[in-house]
Order: structure tokens, then sequence, then C-alpha cells
């Protein structure tokens, strides 16, 4: 062979040879660290909004807790104002110890009251939500309140002692 069939050969042999390589992308550091960034502050916001909800729930919690926490001794102070009533039904009205027992009363309600309890009105119409019927009687009407035997209390509008009452029931 000539040195120029040679050649030829050679270069026919070099350009088969050759693979073609498709290059990689080069990938852009500054477009990966912003994407970085981007993701870091979007779980930092989702961690910061975790905590704030965390934190109104716990608040609501506590206030709730606040709110309720006196429930037990108000309860048992109840039963010394039904003591004071029941003192009242039996006293003579210008009685001296009668005068003192209504002080008494009325300034134990009024620290109760300023404290969230409301009595439960027990005039009208039976409601299972507010009041307990002890016993039913023959009436004009179903479901009016006929008597009341212990009071009912809210505290901040939970009910915290059920009215207790007797109940009419409509007559055939």
């Amino acid at each position: 062979m000539t040195d120029k069939s040679k050649q030829k050969n050679k270069d026919e042999a070099s350009t088969e040879d050759v693979e073609i390589v498709e290059e990689a992308p080069e990938t852009d550091p500054l477009k990966e660290a912003q994407e970085q960034a981007a993701k870091y502050l979007d779980m930092a916001r989702r961690i910061q909004a975790d905590f704030d909800n965390y934190r109104k729930r716990t608040q609501r919690e506590n206030e709730e807790f606040r709110k309720y926490a006196s429930a037990g001794i108000v309860t048992d102070l109840l039963n010394i104002v039904d003591d004071l009533d029941r003192a009242l039904e039996h006293a003579k009205e210008d009685d001296d110890l009668a005068v003192g027992i209504k002080g008494v009363r009325t300034n134990l309600m009024k620290i109760l009251e300023s404290n969230g309890l409301q009595e439960i009105p027990a005039d009208g119409k039976f409601d299972p939500n507010y009041h307990e019927a002890l016993c039913t009687v023959d009436g004009d009407e179903d479901d009016q309140i006929a008597e009341v035997f212990q009071k009912g209390y809210t505290l901040n509008g939970k009910v915290i002692r059920f009215t207790k009452v007797k109940v009419t029931k409509k007559t055939a």
C-alpha cells in the first residue's frame, strides 16, 4: 500500500473509531445553591408556622384550663350557698341573724358571680340541657317546671350543676 492509501485508511478508521460523546450538562453551582436555599427557606417557614400553631393552641388550652380550674371549689361553695338559703327559709325576716346570713350569702354570690358563676333560670319550660327532672306531676301543659328542688348554675357558660326540678305532664 502506498502512503496515500495508508493515510486514507487511517483517516477513515479514525473517524469510525471516534464515538460521539454527549457532554453532560454542566451544573451551575449558583443555581444549585439557590435551589437549596429556597428549599431551606420553605422548610424554615413551615417549622415557624408549626411553632406558631403550637403556641396558639397551648395558649388557648391554658386559657380554657384557667377558666374552669375553679369549678371544683365553686361547686363546693354552692353547697354552702344552699345551706344559707335553707337557713334563710326558716329564719324570721327582721331577725338580726337572718340579716347577717343574707349579707354573707350576698357577698359570697358577688364573689362567685365575678368569677363567672351564673344561676340557671328555672321558670318556664323544661330544658334538658340545663335542668334535671326528678319527677313529674299532672299539669295543664307538657314540660313546664312545677317546682325547683335545687338551683343550678353555669360557670363561664358551662353547666357545673343542673337545676333539679319537678316537671308537669299534660293530663289526658
